[in-house]
Parts: C-alpha cells; structure tokens; sequence
C-alpha cells in the first residue's frame, strides 16, 4: 500500500488499492469472434463456435488466484445490462464477477462505444486506484504504457490458443499473489 505523505507528515494523495482485479471481455477471448443478438437471445456469429467455450480454461486459470476479482470490460455490459452480462459466465467465473468498467451512470456512457478499451480500463484502474490487474482482451488500443499488464487475444482464436495461455500464465504470476506465496 502507498501513502503520499506531505511536507508535514500528513498524508495526502492516495492510497493504493490492494484489490487484485481482472478486465475480461468476452466476445475474441472467452470464445471467438464475436455473438450476435436476436430475438432467441445471444448467439455465436459462427454456428459452429459454442459462446464461452474457453471459459473452463480461464476458470482453472484462476483457480490458484482466490483472491482475484474480476470486471467486465466487454460491450455486452452495455447491450444486454450488467445483470444479464455477468449471468451469461459461466458459475466459476460469474461468482468471482464484481463490476464492469461501463455503466449507463456515467457521465460519458453515450460516447462509450467509441472509447478505446484501454482507456475503458485505464479509467476503472485510476479511479479504484489499482496496482495489481491485468486485461484480458483482443481489442488493446488506448493501453498506452501498461502493456505489461494486457494479454491480447487473437480474436480467431481467443484462449483456445497455446501462446496466448502461456502469456497469461505468466502475466497472472506477475501480476497477482497466489495464496501459497504469502509470507507467513
């Protein structure tokens, strides 16, 4: 945790989060492509790709990371409401679900569409003063410096791809404490 003390001691300024949190998007990552909506609901844009289906991937993924929250960063929060969004995760992943970086609240929510998915997240991190997150996305613009908290996804492939599950393996140690590597 970091406090910014002033010349007399007192402190000002900010106090880091000690919340470990991840951005997940769905549609590229936790299957490919994209999904569609109809009037029978959200649907895959392929017939032949099942919505989620990297989910238990991702799932035993964070398995060893109890600690890790995780935040929508994707545009179905913005189609279909936060509820419905968070609901359509499969149980593992939905119950580790605590926000999402859109709500219709905010001041910019009309222009959020054509907000950068870096800047989405960049705004989610500065406000909740996070240190420790990490995105998992295949649209990275507007991340800026902090590339080295992102795994891109190949929006063909999402986490069905070997290199993409390494990057994240590493990318989830580097960023986030497991509970067995705590000091006791």
């Amino acid at each position: 945790m970091t406090v910014t003390m002033n010349e007399m001691g007192d402190s000002v300024g900010r106090i880091d989060s000690p919340r470990q949190v991840l951005f997940l998007d769905f549609d590229g990552v936790v299957h490919r492509l994209g999904a569609l909506r109809t009037r029978r609901g959200i649907t895959s844009a392929s017939p032949s790709i099942k919505l989620f289906e990297f989910a238990p991937i991702l799932a035993e993924f964070l398995e060893p990371y109890v600690h890790v929250e995780i935040v929508l960063s994707t545009s179905w929060v913005q189609a279909l409401g936060y509820q419905r969004a968070r609901s359509a995760l499969p149980a593992p992943l939905r119950e580790k679900v605590v926000g999402a970086t859109y709500h219709s609240k905010y001041f910019d929510a009309g222009t959020w569409p054509s907000t950068r998915r870096g800047l989405q997240v960049l705004r989610y991190v500065w406000t909740h003063r996070l240190v420790r997150w990490l995105a998992i996305d295949d649209d990275i613009s507007g991340f800026g410096e902090y590339f080295s908290h992102v795994v891109r996804c190949d929006e063909n492939l999402g986490l069905g791809d070997f290199e993409t599950q390494k990057a994240l393996r590493v990318r989830l140690a580097e960023q986030f404490e497991r509970p067995d590597s705590r000091k006791k």
